[in-house]
């Protein structure tokens, strides 16, 4: 090669390399994902990967964060910080439930390879020895054992570096792994919470604070105190499509039905997979339905049963493919449509998920018995009992609860079509109260139908619009401004007598539907009845 051949080959190399650079750095501008402080003993050019990686684990960005934690290990195969990324993002969601069995097995696998690297620091070591505690005997320690041990890991690393921002953030994530939903008094939620928030006013653009407060506050009694991170979280994050879905958990619990519907239209546009989006589409369909915006919600149905390709890896697939539907008929009374569900689509693996199954099986259920069909709604109640077994020997013993729950329900009503009156009322009482004395999951928005909501529908039905009022008003302090039960309690004072808490629901329920695409008939009566009042 000549010399002037040899300048023009480096010359090209030379503008090749400054273009690839050029085009990273506008990626990386565009890039928005929140900023993290996470110093390790890595290789510079290390270290900047693993900053972002770790930024892009905060927001449950698991595809992106795990090639970024490869790209940090390339760049420094020394650098064990890298691999106890990989190990946490095979985590998966910590907050919906264990990882698979193969996540299990690969999440070891990279515990394995960062010990083998050697970390430099102490720190590192602990760090890596925390998630050590949770991978390792997972097939014969069970879950939360693990996630306990986890948990009591992390804190002695907060401890032990008071300084480590990022140690008390992943503490307060590990607090909120293993609260249990059935403490009222939320201790593990809200001393995470307490963590996170002076973090938060050191580090205001931090995507993991803000991500792990909605999930601290996910619940009726405060979610108020949410709010803030939640109408901060998509703007500190805009690229990650969980962190547009987020602030809708605050949202929902909030009966904030139009901010819902513009966060998970956003994150199920943005998501690149089908678990992001389906779960967002879910919470979408129902705040859609809480609205009157039915022919909207019926839009979310058809394009989740249009997704061609559906990974059957996680529970959460199936359940959103399971609720929707169920959602969708359900909130609008029609019973012979629940009636006739059917899981689809067929060839997704139903059987690995009884929890998924048992909310598609319920509404079925629930629309036999409304509809008067006691022999239907039998068959579909001993699949419950099948499925809530199953649950039980899985170890399962949420699910399990509220598979039974469902069962309780759905024989309430079927007491109910067989004239049993005072067995229907039992049973739907004893499952409002179950109901109450658990909370509902991180995955789903609000249980299919709120059993308080169902008795006070029952309520109705026998007569007694007094006791049915206070049952509606009950559940609203748990599920606000939702239609069904704001129509509810319109209806029972409206019957009872009490016309001023009837023009009061009547007219919020109105308010609710400003953008309603459908006249539902409650939202008629409403309507009517302000008229005449």
């Amino acid at each position: 090669m000549t010399p002037k051949k040899i300048f023009l080959f480096v010359t090209l190399v030379a503008l090749l390399s400054a273009t690839a650079a050029l085009a990273q750095e506008k990626a990386g501008a565009l890039e928005k994902i929140g900023t993290v402080h996470f110093p390790v003993s890595c290789s510079p050019a290390a270290q900047q990967e693993f900053t972002r990686a770790v930024a892009l684990l905060h927001s449950f960005w698991f595809d992106a964060g795990s090639h970024a934690f490869g790209v940090v290990t390339q760049l420094d195969p020394g650098c064990a910080m890298g691999h106890w990324g990989t190990a946490m993002i095979l985590l998966g969601n910590p907050l919906a439930g264990p990882p698979t069995p193969k996540a299990l097995q690969e999440g070891w696998a990279a515990v394995e390879r960062a010990k083998a690297a050697g970390a430099k620091t102490q720190r590192e070591r602990d760090y890596i020895a925390a998630i050590e505690a949770f991978y390792k005997d997972s097939d014969t320690v069970d879950h939360r054992t693990r996630a306990l041990a986890y948990e009591k890991a992390m804190e002695q690393v907060y401890l032990r570096n008071p300084e480590d921002r990022e140690a008390a953030i992943f503490h307060a994530l590990a607090l909120n792994i293993t609260a249990l939903p059935t403490d009222k008094t939320y201790a593990n939620q809200l001393k995470a919470a307490s963590n996170l928030e002076k973090v938060f006013a050191e580090q205001p653009n931090h995507p993991g604070v803000a991500h792990y407060l909605i999930h601290s506050f996910d619940y009726p009694p405060i979610a108020g105190r949410g709010l803030s991170a939640a109408r901060r979280y998509a703007g500190i994050a805009p690229s990650a499509p969980h962190a547009l879905h987020m602030p809708s958990h605050i949202f929902t619990r909030q009966g904030f039905w139009q901010e819902s519907i513009e966060s998970n239209r956003a994150s199920a546009a943005a998501a690149k997979n089908h678990f992001d989006q389906l779960h967002a589409m879910d919470y979408l369909a129902y705040a859609y339905l809480q609205g009157g915006q039915d022919l909207a919600a019926r839009r979310v149905l058809d394009d989740a049963r249009s997704i061609q390709k559906i990974n059957p890896e996680h529970f959460v697939t199936g359940y959103a493919l399971a609720a929707i539907p169920s959602r969708v008929v359900l909130e609008r009374r029609r019973w012979s449509d629940a009636a006739s569900l059917t899981l689809s689509p067929s060839e997704f693996p139903w059987s690995r998920f009884p929890q998924s199954e048992a909310v598609l099986v319920f509404a079925r259920a629930l629309g036999a018995a409304r509809s008067g069909d006691a022999a239907a709604a039998k068959k579909d109640i001993d699949r419950l009992e099948t499925l809530r077994d199953a649950l039980t020997a899985a170890k399962q013993g949420y699910w399990a609860e509220q598979a039974e729950i469902q069962r309780q329900v759905a024989s309430a009503w079927m007491a109910r079509a067989e004239g049993k009156n005072e067995e229907a009322l039992r049973l739907m009482r004893a499952a409002a109260d179950r109901e109450d004395a658990t909370e509902k999951h991180p995955v789903t928005p609000g249980p299919i139908v709120p059993a308080r909501e169902l008795l006070g529908e029952m309520l109705l039905e026998l007569g007694n619009p007094g006791q049915a009022l206070k049952e509606f008003e009950a559940s609203h302090r748990v599920e606000p401004n939702r239609l069904k039960g704001l129509y509810g309690a319109a209806k029972a004072a409206e019957l009872s007598g009490d016309l001023g808490k009837a023009k009061v629901n009547y007219g919020q329920l109105v308010a609710l539907c400003a953008r309603a695409d459908t006249e539902r008939p409650e939202l008629a009566e409403a309507r009517a009845f302000l008229a005449k009042n």
